[in-house]
């Protein structure tokens, strides 16, 4: 491309740098849906079991069903985004979340209505990740979104560290789980108002780089205000709906299809990529279940201690994505000077003529190899009931290392569906949700049967050993597969 054709290139996107910036904090808030409701449960397991007069294994269930739904949410709520918008399922999603959380708040003595509610709060917060994969897609470029991933999953990574600690806090103080469940409806409620009032329409095939108008429910609530009355005038918004004449700033409603979201499980490459995105995810969501009993049973912590003891990995978490982050456009730049790739800063670059499953996957063998080793510690620190500091030290490398993982292949899979972000968001997704809810069923027995060295030690060797393996394969001939695919030359 000749340096005349780049300047007259059409910029990728026209948010600027100080809107991408609030949708960086915004997303980092909202995702925080995720992780949030999921860890400021996990002190509450003891105190459920005696509320609603169930045994820990009944409300272990009530975890696994959360992930169960976990997986499936994003598989509707995806590909739906990728035609009806980003904004009114953002909108559809939180509202379904605040809805289950009153409900859960209100609910003091129902196992049934724990179980119900618990699978909607699930429907309603699991899409957001899958969600905000696909607005950073949208408004930025390839080879800068680190910048905006970095800073948004390490806010949404407070949700390990202080979620335990709110709800461990609560029970502590109150004896009572309900104010729990009033946090997350405060959070919900709070969430759907920055939406309805800040969070514009994003999705390109709506509003292309943003050029065009977004419409009625695409438009922001203060733009509906703002605009009253003068609605026929297109200069009313910075925006000109004249230059994507095929854009029409309105959503189309069409059934999702949750099996476009699993078909893309069953292609080598992205079968992969997945695995390599969701068997370090299972690895965390294993450290975090088993925190309650390992603190709570074997070195006899109260439930406030117990919640502090999230703390530590939580801070891994947090270095961790603003490590991925910065990691993923510095590879991105490194992978392109061999081959000789221009890095395009105006209008993007070409993914389908870029190595970028090379890119991605750098440095991933010593992430692999630091993974078993402090895993395989991790496990025999709390067998021999070594003092809790070792243990605490270690989750924090593991769950650093869980998440620069986790964020560089999810981040990979958008990448390679970029008109299918929220499809591809959902399927990876499913796949990390589904290792979850299998390794946090099977996590107990297997604890009781070969006790945390071992149990830890398979953990580490299983999730490096593959690990590695999919990596090699991925390097070698994911491009060439990607290609193959695309029917591109």
């Amino acid at each position: 491309m000749s340096e005349a054709d780049t300047v007259s290139a059409p910029p990728f996107t026209v948010f600027t740098s100080r809107q991408r910036t609030y949708f960086t904090f915004l997303l980092g808030y909202l995702t925080l849906a995720s992780s949030l409701t999921a860890t400021i449960y996990l002190p509450l397991i003891e105190s459920l079991s005696k509320q609603y007069n169930a045994s820990v294994l009944a409300i272990d269930l009530t975890i696994t069903v959360y992930l169960v739904f976990q997986a499936i949410s994003p598989a509707f709520f995806g590909p739906l985004s990728d035609t009806l918008g980003r904004r009114p399922v953002f909108l559809m999603t939180f509202a379904i979340y605040l809805g289950a959380s009153l409900g859960l708040a209100f609910n003091e003595n129902s196992y049934a209505a724990l179980l119900v509610l618990r699978s909607l709060q699930s429907i309603g917060g699991s899409a957001v990740m899958s969600l905000a994969y696909a607005v950073v897609a949208d408004i930025s470029l390839p080879a800068e979104r680190g910048r905006i991933l970095g800073p948004m999953l390490a806010a949404t990574n407070f949700g390990p560290c202080f979620g335990p600690i709110i709800g461990g806090g609560i029970v502590l103080a109150t004896g009572q789980t309900q104010w729990a469940f009033w946090t997350l409806v405060i959070f919900g409620a709070s969430s759907l108002m920055l939406i309805g009032w800040t969070m514009p329409e994003t999705g390109r095939n709506i509003v292309g780089s943003g050029e065009v108008c977004p419409r009625a429910l695409w438009e922001t609530w203060w733009s509906v205000i703002r605009s009253s009355g003068r609605r026929e005038r297109q200069d009313d918004y910075e925006c000109s709906s004249n230059v994507y004449s095929e854009k029409s700033g309105k959503g189309v409603w069409s059934f999702p299809n949750p099996f476009s979201s699993v078909r893309l499980i069953f292609y080598t490459d992205t079968f992969l990529i997945l695995w390599s995105a969701g068997s370090p995810y299972a690895v965390w969501y294993c450290i975090q279940a088993s925190i309650p009993l390992i603190y709570g049973q074997r070195y006899g912590y109260n439930p406030l201690a117990v919640s502090l003891c999230f703390l530590s990995g939580g801070a891994g978490v947090i270095v961790g994505g603003f490590v991925a982050g910065r990691l993923m456009d510095f590879n991105y730049k490194k992978t392109a000077e061999p081959y000789g790739l221009p890095v395009d800063r105006v209008s993007g670059d070409d993914i389908r003529n870029f190595p970028i499953e090379v890119a991605r996957s750098r440095g991933s063998y010593t992430l692999h190899v630091l993974s078993v080793g402090t895993l395989v510690g991790y496990g025999w620190a709390i067998e021999r009931g070594v003092h809790a500091s070792i243990p605490l030290i270690l989750q924090f490398f593991i769950g650093a290392r869980c998440t620069i993982v986790l964020q560089l292949y999810s981040a990979l899979m958008v990448y390679i569906f970029p008109d299918k972000a929220g499809t591809a968001a959902a399927s990876n997704n499913i796949v990390r949700c589904t290792l979850s809810a299998v390794a946090v069923a099977i996590l107990q027995p297997l604890r009781d049967t070969i006790g945390d060295g071992w149990m830890f030690t398979s953990i580490g060797l299983v999730d490096g050993a593959l690990g590695v393996f999919a990596v090699a394969v991925l390097r070698k001939w994911g491009w060439n597969w990607r290609r193959a695919r695309t029917g591109h030359d």
